[in-house]
C-alpha cells in the first residue's frame, strides 16, 4: 500500500526554502558576526576612562555585551545546523518541524545566557532560572502543556499535516502545525451534512490531545476508508442479481488507487489486525430485514476519506441506474411505505 508523505504548507515550504538559499545563509551569518564584533568592541570601548561616569552600571553593560557576544554566536552555530537539517532527504513537513526544534533550543540557550551573565556565579544562575521557571510554570499552563503537546505531536506523530483528523468535536484536514496550536481545515461542522470542506478554519491548543481521544482517517498503514451505502427493496426482489449488480456498479465507481489498494488492505487485515476477521471480496454487500417489512440493501466498500462524499454520490446515481434497468428483478419500496 502506498504510504502517504507528509504535506508542507506554503509557510513549511518557504521557510525550508530559504535555508536552502546560500545568498540568505551568507547574510544571516554575516549579520550576526558582525553584531558579535560589535558586542566585542563596544566592550572593550566602555572601559576607557571616559566612561568611568556609568559607575556601578558598567559591570552591568559589561554582562550584557558579552551576553550578546556569545548569543550571536550560538545564533551562528544554530543557523549552521538548520542548513543541514534542510538538507536531509526527508518531508519538508517533518524538516520544518526540525528547524523549530533547533530555533526554540535556540532561544532556550540565549535565554539561559542571559539568565547568566546577569548572576554573579552558576549556582545564582540556575536558582534564578528555577523561580522564573516556577512562576512561568503557574502562570502560563495551557501554553506550556500546548507546547509539550507538540512535542507529543512530532515524535509520536498521531497526525501530520494534510491528515483527516477529529479531535474532540474538531474535524479537520490538519493544515498546519505549530508550538503552541493546530490549525484544521473544517470538513462536515454544524453547517454540513457531507463530508465536504464548509470552508471555515479551526484552531485549537496542542494540549487538547491529552484529553480527547484523536481519530486519524488517514492512517499511513491503511489510509482508506470503510464507508456503507444503504438500499431498501421489496422481498420479492433477486437478491443474487442485486448482490452482483450492486458490487459491479460500486467498483465501476472506485478509482484504481482505491482498487489497487483493496489486495492490499485484504492482506494486512489477516495479518493480524483484526483477529478472526476475513474479507474474501471488495466490495461487498450485506442483506438485513427492516422493520417496516422490506429488505435493507446494505453497501460497504472503502474510499479514501477526503473523496467519500464525491464517491458516495456516483456510487447512488450508478447503482440506482442499473437496478431501473431491470424491474422485473428488483423492486424498490414504494414512496411513503
Amino acid at each position: 500500500m502506498e504510504i502517504k508523505t507528509q504535506e508542507a504548507t506554503p509557510e513549511q515550504k518557504a521557510t525550508i526554502k530559504k535555508l536552502h538559499n546560500e545568498e540568505v545563509k551568507k547574510s544571516k551569518i554575516g549579520t550576526y558576526i558582525i553584531g558579535a564584533i560589535i558586542c566585542i568592541a563596544i566592550t572593550f570601548v566602555i572601559r576607557l576612562k571616559i566612561f568611568d561616569f556609568i559607575g556601578s552600571y558598567h559591570d552591568l553593560f559589561e554582562h550584557l555585551l558579552f551576553a550578546g557576544a556569545c548569543s550571536f554566536a550560538i545564533l551562528i552555530v544554530s543557523r549552521f545546523v538548520q542548513t543541514q537539517v534542510a538538507k536531509a532527504q526527508l518531508d519538508k513537513g517533518l524538516l520544518y518541524n526540525l528547524v523549530q526544534v533547533t530555533r526554540l533550543i535556540t532561544y532556550i540557550l540565549i535565554i539561559f545566557i542571559f539568565i547568566s551573565f546577569l548572576n554573579a556565579n552558576w549556582y545564582t544562575a540556575a536558582v534564578s532560572l528555577g523561580l522564573i521557571s516556577l512562576l512561568l510554570g503557574f502562570a502560563l499552563q495551557t501554553p506550556i502543556a500546548s507546547l509539550i503537546g507538540w512535542f507529543y505531536i512530532i515524535m509520536r506523530g498521531p497526525f501530520k499535516v494534510g491528515d483527516r483528523i477529529q479531535v474532540g468535536s474538531f474535524n479537520g484536514d490538519v493544515v498546519e502545525i505549530n508550538f503552541l496550536d493546530t490549525t484544521l481545515w473544517e470538513f462536515a461542522g454544524n453547517l454540513m451534512s457531507s463530508d465536504l470542506p464548509s470552508g471555515r478554519l479551526i484552531r485549537f491548543p496542542n494540549s487538547l490531545i491529552f484529553q480527547n481521544q484523536v481519530y486519524n482517517y488517514s492512517w499511513q498503514k491503511l489510509p482508506l476508508v470503510w464507508n456503507e451505502v444503504s438500499f431498501y427493496i421489496t422481498f420479492n426482489s433477486d437478491l443474487d442479481w442485486v448482490e452482483h449488480t450492486v458490487r459491479k456498479a460500486c467498483l465501476e465507481q472506485l478509482d484504481a488507487k482505491t482498487k489497487e489498494s483493496i489486495p492490499d488492505m485484504r492482506d494486512q487485515i489477516s495479518e493480524g489486525l483484526v483477529e478472526d476477521f476475513e474479507i474474501k471480496e471488495f466490495p461487498f454487500v450485506n442483506f438485513r430485514i427492516h422493520q417496516n417489512n422490506w429488505v435493507e440493501v446494505l453497501l460497504i466498500y472503502i474510499v479514501n476519506p477526503k473523496q467519500s462524499s464525491q464517491t458516495r454520490s456516483k456510487i447512488v446515481k450508478a447503482v440506482i441506474a442499473e437496478m431501473l434497468k431491470e424491474p422485473s428483478k428488483v423492486a424498490f419500496v414504494s414512496e411513503g411505505s
